[in-house]
């Protein structure tokens, strides 16, 4: 098998002072209710061997579990519309600058707490710190994907909440597979391991150094799936 990655990423990295190829698997777009556990067989079995490891995007798992939120169900309110100017963003991740995430927010954490945490990170900025609103109010929010249909329109209109139960999802796979996995929520800012199979020998700064690099992208790549094979 020809390992092959997405353009800008390389296919081997080290880590630990160990090597590891990776490959992209690509699929097709993954519609709220299916089941991560037959796209796992459809699309990695095929190219599985023992020792490798699965990154998959959030991306995939949380649609099956059906975890979004529409943008109906979020209409901003007053508080909404009025703080979310204030918020940072980047073209690849406007957060709560986006008055509907702002909204969710609201809903997910109480008008005050939220009110609370822009106040903090308002000040926060002014001594160069940026994350506080999102460590006052929680992963729930800072993983809020979606209401952007620049790459897919179907997301133009809804979010996506991260996964429930990763680690049991990672445990999960692995029982009924054989495949080891960690659930990850990646973009070109960051990285963060959101579960993994109890299983897995690596760190959790070992696992994210395999993906530091957001191999799997952030545009329309249709590749959620990243497979990680030690080469020593």
């Amino acid at each position: 098998m020809e390992f092959t990655m997405n353009e800008g990423h390389p296919v081997e990295v080290e880590v630990g002072g160990r090597r590891y190829a990776r490959h992209a698997i690509h699929t097709r777009f993954v519609e709220i209710g299916e089941s991560y556990l037959d796209l796992i067989r459809e699309y990695v079995l095929p190219v599985w061997q023992p020792g490798d490891l699965l990154s998959s995007s959030e991306k995939v798992v949380a649609p099956c579990q059906g975890r979004v939120v529409y943008e109906e169900d979020v209409e901003p309110g007053l508080l909404a519309r009025f703080l979310a100017p204030f918020a940072s963003g980047t073209p690849d991740a406007f957060g709560v600058k986006h008055p509907a995430k702002m909204q969710f927010a609201i809903n997910e954490c109480g008008a005050a707490r939220v009110l609370w945490a822009a106040i903090c990170a308002g000040v926060a900025k002014l001594f160069g710190r940026t994350g506080v609103f999102y460590e006052m109010t929680g992963r729930e929010v800072a993983g809020l994907d979606g209401f952007y249909g620049a790459e897919f329109d179907t997301y133009a209109h809804m979010g996506v909440r991260i996964p429930a139960d990763p680690d049991g999802v990672c445990d999960e796979v692995e029982r009924e597979l054989g495949v080891r996995m960690m659930v990850v929520d990646a973009n070109n800012i960051n990285v963060e391991i959101l579960g993994k199979s109890s299983s897995l020998p690596w760190s959790e700064d070992e696992l994210k150094a395999m993906i530091a690099d957001n191999p799997a992208g952030q545009g329309t790549e249709l590749t959620p799936f990243i497979l990680i094979r030690p080469l020593d």
